[in-house]
């Protein structure tokens, strides 16, 4: 048989496997874009032959999968509603090639981009990932980081060493014996998918998205699209007709929306944001640092009516955080 789909199985109470196996080009484009809300697929064989083997394990909290895929594969991805982590242990892999692009070492832990295009670019590759779903993942961050529960947004540029990968890779290697395991309980596959959200959040730099919390209830789904967007992109010259897009709205509904739920425009609302990362920035620079080179690199061309928001947001003039 030229391809085999695998039935999909429960391995363990609340936990089920699938694999997917084929050598037809068509079909590996149809299930990676479907899997992963893709666009754009160019899928290349090496060689004469093409084959791929996907495979799955999990539930839904966490499922650990595997890909091992022979020839060249590019387009773009957009992750909603979960966080995806991946490395690879064999071939080629770069991640965000349209933003921060990450060149997949081996056996070194990337995150996905979330909530936006992900351009990547992969080359006969033996690849693993985790998928957290997304409320599970902040439910643990708000309890074990004590933040009110909302979106993460991770540095999807870190590249883990040293003692964090070594915990990474020993988490790692507990939790599949337990994904795997055709015995494990209910609590025992609770407590590895815990595991495993607790050590993504200690090993990859990351900061809840606060967003305020009339946007919680059901019908502002769009407008915490848009903040989630906006925060995940502040460091992009991003406008408001690309930020009423990506939340599905248009740009007059979603000035709308801003003004009715936040009593402030989408634009204020994004400097906000930026001032934030100003401060962050300042708090974690050397002495000696310019203030005006950091305001700069968020967007902040003017030094005088950046100082004046700044104080107003702070209490404080951007010198004072700095030498504090």
């Amino acid at each position: 048989m030229d391809n085999e789909v695998g039935a999909e199985r429960p391995a363990a109470a609340g936990a089920a496997r699938a694999e997917i196996v084929g050598h037809h080009i068509e079909q590996a484009r149809a299930m990676y874009q479907g899997t992963y809300n893709g666009r754009g697929f160019v899928i290349e064989p090496t060689g004469d032959a093409f084959g791929f083997r996907y495979t799955s394990v999990g539930d839904g909290e966490l499922s650990l999968r595997g890909n091992l895929f022979g020839g060249s594969m590019r387009g773009a991805i957009e992750t909603e509603g979960e966080y995806v982590v991946t490395w690879i242990t064999a071939g080629e892999g770069v991640l965000d090639l349209d933003g921060d692009p990450v060149a997949l070492q081996h056996g070194r832990p990337a995150m996905f981009v979330n909530n936006r295009d992900n351009a990547f670019a992969f080359h006969d590759h033996k690849q693993n990932l985790m998928h957290f779903d997304g409320a599970f993942l902040e439910r643990v961050a708000a309890e074990h980081e004590g933040t009110p529960e909302g979106p993460l947004l991770f540095d999807t540029t870190a590249v883990p060493e040293g003692d964090a990968l070594r915990r990474w890779g020993a988490t790692v290697s507990t939790v599949a014996k337990v994904l795997y395991s055709d015995n494990a309980s209910a609590i025992l596959r609770s407590e590895a998918n815990r595991a495993a959200a607790i050590a993504l959040l200690e090993t990859f730099p990351h900061e809840s998205i606060a967003a305020p919390p009339e946007l919680t209830v059901p019908g502002n789904a769009r407008l915490r699209r848009a903040i989630e967007f906006m925060h995940a992109n502040a460091h992009l010259p991003v406008n408001v007709t690309q930020i009423a897009e990506a939340a599905g709205v248009s740009p007059r509904v979603l000035q709308s929306a801003f003004h009715k739920h936040l009593e402030i425009t989408p634009v204020d609302y994004l400097r906000r944001i930026r001032l934030d990362r100003v401060r962050d920035d300042l708090r974690a620079a050397e002495p000696g640092t310019a203030i005006a080179d950091v305001a700069r690199n968020w967007g902040f061309a003017h030094l005088g009516r950046f100082a004046a928001h700044y104080a107003e947001r702070f209490g404080e003039l951007p010198r004072d955080t700095l030498h504090g």
